[in-house]
């Protein structure tokens, strides 16, 4: 007698129900209308009616001679970059220091944990604080710098440009540092450990090790980390919207404040607003390109050409014999 076997198989597909309606309701929809409202002249609260432009790439051009947008662009490149190489430096020194085989560092998840903890905390309550500890003319920073002599009178960090910049750029390192940290680790604890006790039987130092051995095996952690430290960065809006809503003089005015305000400030400009994500979106995919090429497996590739290579003499010596 043959038994009757039963496939659960569509049970997987009747539980991916909900996450797929999820996702075409609430992520792939506002996309594409997002991508469609960009080529059209919607503006406006009470607009109804949505024409395409004749000219359906004046929103993007009149995006990209922006000054606004152009000092937006700027402002963001500058932070990212003011908040991303300390924070990467120190993320790859704190993961030495707790990865060491020698040190064995104690309480090592009380560390962790305090080191991760800013980056739990919501971005309104750390606006909040870092405007109080730099607040005018009283504040905790003021105060130090005035106690040690630094300083002879009170400074207004929020009325200076760069110092409006380095604040927002340190709050970034020191909300993300951690989170990098422990990505970092993971990486790390992935490793063969047997690598590392021949390295040591050679005798190998803990730096040599570090960087001979640790690093290299660490560039595709090291690739997510770029990357999405770079889509953060490029998209950052909350630190810089609640802690100084952009300014002063738009020295903190970042592309995602920049799309927030065409959006929901002044005219509401929807179709510009759309528009500058999707060049966003561009220039994201482009240097997201880059940094794949640039930290791409050489070995590998070279690899994978030579195997293309033999595949295709062995088909032109199979086409020879047949001939």
């Amino acid at each position: 007698m043959q038994r009757k076997t039963i496939s659960y198989a569509k049970y997987g597909y009747y539980f991916s129900i909900p996450f797929v309606l999820t996702f075409l309701i609430f992520a792939l929809y506002p996309l594409v209308y997002t991508v469609f409202i960009g080529f059209t002249d919607l503006r406006g609260l009470m607009k109804t009616d949505i024409n395409i432009l004749e000219f359906p790439f004046d929103n993007f051009k009149a995006v990209l001679t922006s000054p606004s947008f152009q000092k937006a662009m700027s402002n963001t490149l500058i932070i990212w970059i003011f908040n991303f190489i300390p924070q990467i430096l120190v993320a790859l020194l704190l993961t030495a220091w707790f990865t060491n085989r020698h040190l064995k560092v104690r309480a090592q998840g009380l560390f962790k944990v305090l080191i991760y903890m800013p980056n739990i905390i919501t971005a309104a309550t750390i606006a909040l604080l870092f405007y109080s500890l730099f607040g005018y003319p009283k504040g905790p920073i003021n105060d130090i710098m005035l106690a040690f002599g630094w300083i002879d009178s009170p400074m207004n960090f929020h009325l200076q440009k760069w110092t409006a910049r380095g604040v927002v750029a340190f709050i970034q390192f020191w909300m993300w540092y951690g989170h990098t940290m422990i990505i970092l680790i993971a990486g790390v604890l992935g490793i063969n450990p047997t690598l590392f006790e021949a390295a040591e039987i050679d005798g190998a130092s803990a730096t040599q090790i570090f960087f001979r051995v640790t690093l290299p095996r660490l560039k595709t952690i090291l690739l997510y980390s770029l990357v999405t430290s770079m889509i953060g960065g490029l998209t950052m809006f909350d630190i810089p919207r609640l802690f100084l809503l952009g300014g002063p003089d738009n020295a903190t005015l970042t592309t995602s404040v920049y799309i927030y305000n065409q959006a929901f400030s002044g005219s509401y400009l929807y179709n510009r607003a759309a528009a500058a994500s999707l060049i966003m979106f561009i220039i994201i995919a482009i240097l997201s390109s880059f940094l794949f090429f640039i930290m791409r497996d050489k070995d590998s590739v070279l690899q994978r050409k030579r195997e293309r290579k033999m595949r295709m003499v062995a088909r032109a010596k199979a086409r020879e014999v047949a001939v």
